[in-house]
């Protein structure tokens, strides 16, 4: 059976069922278990959110917001509570080693200047034959859906990333560079 019968046989089939008499205790027994399903999945999350009425707010607002919203709360409660970024895709064979780096080196005295290791990258502009590449790449970066990424980079200028370490910043200052965006680092 091809796959556009098997699509219209599984659309049709309730229709068929619906018209097929059926006994009062048959229908009867069908509706209750709907009722008690539907009556589970909601008291599932009643029990939940009643729990604490504060929590229950803010998830409230929080699922109210936009993607982009959403990530400069990340952002922020991030940068509040010091939280570091972490790598995704591995289990931390890289991050080991760059974790134990500074603990080897002995500390100075009187440090003459402090140097930044941690940067912000602003998309500062684009070439406009460039944008659809520039696109794909911010949704590949920052994880954002297509539609968000369309707006996030027509919205330039604007901040991509924080906290970002110098030889990453680099990095993606080099990839932006080649697709030709202006991507500056603070």
């Amino acid at each position: 059976m091809s796959l556009t019968c098997q699509y219209a046989a599984r659309q049709l089939a309730p229709l068929f069922r619906a018209s097929r008499p059926r006994s009062s205790r048959a229908a009867a027994a069908l509706t209750s278990r709907r009722r008690r399903q539907e009556t589970r999945r909601w008291q599932s999350t009643d029990t939940a959110a009643t729990t604490n009425p504060k929590i229950s707010t803010i998830v409230d607002q929080i699922g109210q917001l936009t993607l982009l919203e959403t990530a400069d709360l990340v952002s922020t409660l991030k940068s509040r509570l010091n939280i570091p970024d972490m790598p995704m895709g591995g289990f931390g064979g890289s991050a080991a080693p760059a974790a134990a780096a500074p603990a080897e080196e002995p500390e100075e005295a009187a440090p003459v200047k402090e140097e930044k290791t941690l940067f912000n990258l602003k998309l500062e502009s684009f070439e406009a034959g460039s944008k659809p590449k520039v696109i794909k790449e911010v949704k590949a970066m920052l994880g954002l859906s297509l539609v968000d990424s369309k707006k996030f980079v027509e919205s330039a200028p604007k901040v991509m990333r924080e906290g970002v370490p110098k030889e990453e910043a680099e990095k993606m200052i080099e990839t932006m560079k080649a697709l030709g965006a202006v991507v500056k680092m603070e």
